[in-house]
């Protein structure tokens, strides 16, 4: 499905740490949070050890509590809603743009108002179990979905308005522009991650990245066991976790971090490819950027196709003939411990749902040929006109 871009200095950077006797905690993780402020334009860069721990810190640095109100996409990688369940707070979702697949702000703006009202109308948001009624909003979670930007200023006018957080999962997103700003410097939060699918790869790991001094303080003690600014090694001021980013991770990261328009422009290439190749097919859907997206930054390449389309059967040919696909995403309102604890039910959020009923991830990386995705586009011309 997909690979990582590595190159000889990449591996370099990694072999140099094994050489020294300092493998966590050193002066890395100082110079790729350093990067990230340079590149961000934020004061604060920190380094943990996955997307997903970053998103946690940044619900805990918003004050998010167990029964609070957290608004948020359903068509997402489930991280984005576990990171509240975390903290036993209830993700409110509302439904999705369907040109996009990201949260739309003008459902984002009409929950926030009833939510924050209550009364009858706020139920409408809330899940038919596992909620309290007449509980705090306490922030917003867009997610910018598989490269593209959520359209973050409307969102940002309902933050403003009801006095809201904005945790900006900008995971999928590294290096897009909204409006001619970077995503993941538009909230009061943003967390950047880089599995090996990911624009930039450490492996695993993640950044946060924000101007707010005292949140940043907050979480730099809570991914380092809750050690806050004066703490000896067995001190510890706060509750806090091991969400620290190695040496190793972090040099690899740093030198990625150099070769970031490079790896984007690639990735930006082969989607190219894909969408000249997949526009000679009446059955496929290719993704939309939209006008206020002035750089997309090819997170996956996924495809809509048509209801007429056994999306399935398709996946399991492409499969049987070495093209591997993958379902993306599968609604996570319709996840097994989603449905057991709050009551969804199919037919819920109605864009999300078809939105996972129709789409398939292709194989993609920055790595690809033009060959390979020739390749893959054939390969599926051949299954649709056989069905």
């Amino acid at each position: 499905m997909s690979s990582p871009d590595l190159a000889d200095a990449d591996r370099q950077a990694v072999l140099e740490v094994l050489n020294t006797p300092s493998l966590s905690m050193g002066p890395r993780i100082l110079e790729f949070e350093q990067a990230f402020c340079d590149f961000s334009g934020r004061k604060h860069a920190m380094g943990v050890s996955s997307g997903t721990t970053g998103l946690h810190l940044c619900v805990r640095a918003a004050g998010i509590e167990p029964g609070d109100y957290v608004i948020t996409t359903p068509f997402s990688f489930v991280a984005s809603a576990n990171v509240i369940l975390f903290e036993n707070a209830v993700p409110v979702f509302v439904d999705v743009d369907a040109r996009t697949g990201n949260i739309d702000p003008g459902l984002v703006a009409e929950a926030a108002r009833d939510l924050v009202i209550g009364g009858e109308k706020a139920q409408d948001w809330l899940p038919r179990k596992g909620s309290e009624p007449n509980r705090s909003l306490k922030a917003i979670l867009p997610v910018d979905v598989f490269g593209q930007p959520a359209d973050l200023d409307p969102i940002r006018k309902v933050a403003q308005k009801y006095g809201l957080k904005v945790i900006e999962d900008s995971c999928e997103a590294l290096g897009a522009e909204y409006k001619g700003r970077k995503v993941g410097t538009l909230g009061d939060y943003g967390v950047y991650a880089f599995y090996p699918n990911k624009q930039i790869t450490t492996g695993e790991g993640g950044v946060i990245v924000t101007d707010d001094d005292q949140a940043a303080d907050f979480m730099r003690a809570l991914r380092n066991q809750g050690r806050a600014v004066g703490d000896t090694w067995l001190q510890h001021t706060y509750l806090g976790y091991n969400y620290r980013l190695d040496e190793m991770s972090a040099a690899l990261g740093t030198a990625q971090m150099a070769r970031l328009d490079e790896l984007l422009n690639k990735r930006e290439q082969v989607a190219a490819w894909y969408t000249e190749r997949l526009a000679e097919m009446p059955e496929v859907e290719t993704p939309s950027v939209e006008p206020f997206t002035t750089r997309m930054s090819w997170f996956v390449y996924v495809a809509l196709f048509d209801k007429s389309v056994d999306r399935d059967g398709l996946a399991n040919a492409l499969e049987a003939r070495g093209v591997p696909v993958r379902p993306y995403f599968a609604p996570i309102h319709l996840q097994p411990y989603m449905i057991k604890r709050f009551g969804y039910r199919p037919g819920d959020f109605p864009v999300t749902e078809d939105l996972g009923s129709r789409g398939l991830a292709l194989p993609f990386s920055g790595v690809m040929s033009e060959a390979q995705v020739e390749r893959v586009c054939q390969t599926l011309r051949a299954v649709l006109r056989g069905r």
